[in-house]
């Protein structure tokens, strides 16, 4: 029997109990159904016209749901009970703010203009022919290093792949990236770096199986509800797993845990080399798989071995015998579930950390079977596609910028020459194109789908690089965000509901998408502006056909599964109607096959070979490259890499100045910049705005009571926010980064701020490129207004 939860607009019911009624099972049970259901106030199910097969956008879960119609409007969000990854529930930004935020009033329903220093509305044309004149001049003049693109992990298959081409081999630029480099570069790098390939080894499934479950820098229950739901479940039936958390914060998830690990933020490299010298000393490694299947065993003994759980416990600033507790629960358990987030991924030596986690698994030979599993987190819906298709600067289906057949296989697929593809150095990472964009040599920039007015580190600088008179930045959005008040164009987007299209969440399951409504007044989907653009700009193969030939998102799709034939990704046995039929296919499924494995490396044989992997790999302490020459000497050849590194801590550490450590993060009723959360009536009445958490030491020492406006201030900027006294460990200061400026008064940012990325440094892991959001020194005070009143 499925259970039915039904929510109503104004009905705060899921926000006060946000991961709803618990439904047991057991080890090697069957998660039960529970399917919820949201409606516009007033309507029951019986009045829906139709309902229309989808997934939730609002984090990296991806759950499958069905849209309901009525009058040709979104009115409510229902979880399909056979779906693989959901099982019928949905979170309280599903709920909430999936249709709700697709229907603001604000909503851009014209093109903008920017004219005599205002944004005016103008016609398609009028926009199109702007970008082109601007993007055709300076492709003329300068080539093809003028220009940049910046996307999101909020697009489609289709779009991501439609940007790649036109990107690489129209314009031909090596200068984009998205803004899963913000969120899961490491993600990507740190399974690159040990198995030779992206991609998710373990499921959902494996939560079902398993012992125990250690969450690497991973807030599950803030992050992806439902699946915390999942965990919850587990832990409420018989044989439930030990959990282990590692976190400086006493979160919901950690509350949970058998052993809570709150290090200090940038040290999590020393914890993962005393667990790993814990698993050495006491024999509980699977020699036998290691000396099969794995390459560096001997350096990573060496790298450990200073790391005992007293000095990790001094550096870490936690008890060494919880370190002893949670290496023996890792290290005398069968099946162990492991999941790394942005604790880990924008911390200090990222890379190098999620790949210490990594190595756990393979020093116990837990990967490729039931309970044993390893995710390397998504936190975007659609984080995964970016990478798979190459948007994000990376070369698409996984391939090599450094294999020059890879290369090659792309070219002869678009028909152009393999030099046009940009190749020659590794694509450029965010940070550095907007470094480009600062100095001037990107001079058009086009962003899609995000706002780096909010999320980028620094935003002082940020906002000041994108107002530059010199740089001609293109906004393709639902809203007029932070970002595209800065302009030159802004071109409105159809959103979730508004168009069709596939994605593929943290687990490689992909879903689809149908167009549900017609986007509000002359907004298009991104896939149509982006062939839009292709075609003005003229851009064709070789034999004179377009390059974009391709006429709606099915054609789009069937161009990408090409791309990824024969590719650790294949998608070439997935199709529309294969989608239609089943709620959330893995990949690979290849031509022919209908079946997925659910599990990755169930044979031990890794995407190492130097012909087929994505990378050769990196130093994790510098970031130089490995090259194809040093690789294949090291003779992989389907074994795995146990990569290590030397420790060297935070980038800003703490000191007399700035005392505080501050780390950033998410709340459960926001996501990113609340571009359609904080359109939510009820999500922005449960988190209205931006707080900072502090220790209680730390507050009494600095007369902070609960609820006063405190002031933070870095080397960078400030922000002002009202105090939070909570079980944070000491010495650390905690604030959500969603509050920007769009709903607040004009100038804000200046005397009143608000967003914690004014408060964060411009400085990124050496490998994944990923910023440093999760480490910046500060200081707190009451603010003086307040102190003095």
């Amino acid at each position: 029997m499925v259970q039915r939860t039904t929510t109503s607009a104004g009905d705060a019911s899921r926000i006060e109990d946000v991961w709803g009624d618990r439904t047991p099972y057991e080890r090697g049970g069957h998660w039960p159904g529970r399917v919820d259901l949201a409606l516009q106030s007033g309507l029951s199910e019986a009045d829906v016209d139709t309902w229309v097969r989808s997934a939730c956008v609002l984090c990296s879960n991806g759950c499958g749901c069905d849209i309901a119609v009525k009058d040709g409007r979104m009115v409510g969000i229902r979880g399909r009970a056979d779906d693989r990854i959901n099982h019928g529930r949905l979170g309280p930004k599903g709920l909430y703010a999936s249709w709700q935020g697709m229907r603001g009033g604000d909503r851009l329903t014209h093109p903008l203009i920017r004219r005599d220093g205002e944004l005016v509305e103008c016609t398609w044309d009028e926009a199109m022919d702007a970008i082109v004149q601007r993007s055709s001049a300076l492709l003329e003049e300068v080539g093809p290093l003028s220009h940049g693109f910046y996307t999101s992990g909020q697009l489609f298959i289709e779009e991501y792949y439609a940007l790649a081409v036109l990107g690489k081999a129209g314009v031909g630029t090596p200068h984009m990236d998205g803004n899963t480099r913000l969120c899961t570069a490491t993600a990507a790098s740190a399974l690159k770096e040990t198995f030779g390939a992206d991609g998710q080894p373990g499921c959902y499934e494996d939560i079902d199986e398993c012992e125990a479950m250690f969450l690497w820098g991973h807030n599950l229950a803030a992050t992806q509800t439902v699946t915390w739901s999942r965990v919850l479940d587990r832990l409420a039936g018989p044989n439930p797993p030990r959990l282990v958390v590692i976190d400086p914060r006493r979160t919901p998830t950690a509350e949970k845990a058998e052993v809570h690990l709150p290090v200090r933020p940038g040290t999590n490299l020393a914890l993962l080399l005393a667990l790993e010298r814990e698993l050495m000393e006491n024999g509980w490694i699977d020699e036998e798989f290691v000396d099969a299947h794995t390459l560096g065993i001997e350096e990573l003994r060496g790298r450990a071995q200073e790391w005992t759980p007293e000095r990790a416990a001094e550096v870490c600033g936690v008890d060494a015998d919880d370190i002893r507790r949670a290496a023996r629960i890792f290290g005398e358990t069968d099946r162990v579930f492991s999941t790394v987030l942005q604790g880990f991924y924008q911390s200090a030596q990222a890379t190098a950390s999620a790949c210490q986690v990594n190595n756990l698994h393979l020093l116990r030979g837990m990967i490729g079977r039931p309970g044993a599993g390893l995710l390397q987190m998504n936190g975007q819906p659609t984080a995964q596609n970016n990478r798979e298709c190459g948007a994000d600067g990376d070369l698409p289906g996984f391939r090599n910028w450094e294999n020059p057949e890879h290369v090659q296989q792309l070219a002869d697929l678009w028909g152009v020459d393999a030099l046009k593809i940009p190749h020659w150095a590794p694509p450029t990472h965010a940070m550095q194109l907007f470094r480009y964009a600062e100095q001037g040599s990107i001079s058009f920039l086009w962003v899609s789908a995000t706002n780096p007015a909010v999320s980028l580190p620094q935003l002082p600088r940020i906002r000041e690089l994108l107002a530059k008179k010199e740089l001609f930045l293109v906004v393709q959005d639902l809203y007029l965000t932070e970002t595209a008040e800065l302009a030159d164009v802004v071109l409105p987007a159809a959103g979730w509901g508004e168009k069709t299209g596939t994605f593929t969440n943290a687990t490689r399951t992909v879903h689809l998408s149908e167009k549900a409504v017609e986007p509000p007044g002359e907004a298009r989907a991104d896939l149509d502006i982006f062939l839009d653009y292709a075609r003005r700009m003229g851009f064709r193969r070789n034999d004179g056909r377009p390059l974009l030939d391709w006429e709606g998102p099915e054609d789009a799709y069937r161009a990408w599964q090409e791309a990824s034939r024969g590719r650790p990704c294949d998608y070439t046995g997935i199709s529309y109607d294969d989608l239609r039929r089943e709620s959330g296919i893995q990949w690979p499924r290849r031509e022919g096959e209908t079946e997925s494995p659910p599990r990755l490396y169930t044979d031990f044989d890794f995407p190492s070979h130097p012909a087929y992997c994505e990378s050769y790999g990196h130093d994790l302490l510098t970031g130089a490259t490995v090259g194809d020459e040093s690789y294949k000497a090291l003779r992989p050849d389907g074994r795995a890499l146990l990569k290590s590194a030397a420790y060297s801590g935070p980038h800003e550490p703490p000191d007399e100045e700035y005392p505080l450590r501050l780390t950033t993060g998410r709340s459960v009723y926001h996501f990113h910049t609340r571009t359609k959360t904080g359109r939510s009536p009820e999500l922005t009445l449960a988190a209205p705005e931006v707080w900072l958490e502090v220790a209680v030491e730390d507050a009494e020492e600095r007369g902070i009571a609960e609820g006063d406006l405190v002031e933070v201030v870095s080397r960078r900027g400030r922000i002002v926010a009202p105090a939070r006294i909570s079980e944070i460990r000491r010495g650390t200061v905690f604030a959500p980064f969603h509050y920007g400026y769009w709903d607040a008064p004009p100038g804000a940012e200046e005397r009143h701020p608000t967003a914690a990325n004014e408060l964060t440094i411009t400085e990124w892991d050496p490998v994944s490129k990923q910023p440093v959001f999760k480490s910046a020194a500060v200081q707190v005070g009451r603010y003086a207004e307040e102190a003095g009143s």
